[in-house]
């Protein structure tokens, strides 16, 4: 075995991984706020691609208690996962009821870069009026 074929032990297999990603969203469907928070990485980032991206554990947490405080119920139904060049690429639709009545389902689209534990980056991709609308918030027109 050559040097470039070794993996490094810094690195995390695909198991791994998917494993991570699989504990973030159990702790959303959980509203384990503070255990999505903790999942992320110091400097880590989600991008929900449609807004700018937020960097850093502490942007990402008030981002996140923000929606917590919203969110009677939600349920991650994932459809599809697996792992493409090394970031885990997961296929679902978010299941949620607001603290207000409204209800929603918004097909997602999610790649998170991991490494050491934690994720990196997040991206998200899914219609935001949508998302909105199942907020019970007035979407813009398109």
């Amino acid at each position: 075995m050559t040097a470039s074929t070794v993996t490094p032990p810094s690195e995390m297999s695909d198991e791994d991984k998917l494993a991570l990603a699989r504990e973030m969203f159990h702790a959303w469907d959980t509203k384990d706020w503070e255990g999505v928070i903790d999942l992320f990485a110091d400097d880590g980032v989600l991008h929900s691609v449609m807004q700018e991206p937020l960097v850093g554990r502490d942007v990402v947490g008030e981002r996140i208690r923000a929606l917590g405080a919203i969110t009677e119920r939600i349920t991650l139904r994932i459809l599809a996962i697996g792992i493409i060049d090394g970031k885990v690429f997961v296929q679902r639709v978010d299941d949620f009821d607001t603290v207000t009545g409204s209800h929603g389902e918004v097909p997602v689209v999610g790649i998170l870069s991991i490494a050491g534990g934690r994720v990196t980056e997040w991206l998200e991709y899914y219609d935001r009026p949508s998302l909105l609308v199942g907020m019970g918030v007035d979407a813009p027109a398109h």
